[in-house]
């Protein structure tokens, strides 16, 4: 009866093992209260007055075809962008959300999305134009990578 008991605890016990690695986090037996999900990064920009309508146009026809391309090609999982208010002077109007996998997938990113960005938005230097020329409608307030969580 001992035996049949330590075997079947030891079956329940590799299948609990093989189960928190299939449900994959970095914070498995960490104890925290919630699972690790995919990174964000997220730009915040601040259009002038006037000119939203404008930077739309703009990246609808640059940025808009670089993320579904980097969504194609598995380098980005999604993107987003909200669109709302300021509450002063010095505030953002619009955020900028693209999601990735997780953060090894920030590792090499820019070997990655260089030949995407060449191939939909020109060289180098077209793109360096193109974004001197945004300075004249919008100012980027900042970026931040962001972890995305379920609570448990």
């Amino acid at each position: 009866m001992n035996k049949l008991f330590f075997t079947a605890f030891l079956i329940f016990a590799i299948a609990g093992i093989c189960l928190a690695q299939t449900t994959g986090s970095s914070t498995r037996g960490s104890g925290a209260p919630y699972i690790e999900g995919p990174v964000w990064t997220l730009t915040f920009v601040r259009t002038k007055a006037g000119l939203e309508d404008d930077y739309f146009r703009q990246i609808s026809q640059t940025v808009k075809p670089a993320y579904e391309a980097a969504k194609n090609e598995k380098v980005i999982l999604d993107y987003k962008i909200l669109d709302g208010d300021a509450m002063g002077a010095n505030d953002f109007n619009i955020v900028i959300m693209v999601e990735y996998p997780n953060m090894a997938a920030l590792d090499g990113l820019r070997d990655k999305m260089d030949p995407i960005l060449e191939k939909v938005m020109g060289s180098q230097d077209q793109r360096r134009a193109t974004a001197v020329k945004r300075l004249d409608i919008r100012e980027i307030l900042g970026t931040k990578t962001m972890r995305e969580i379920t609570l448990k």
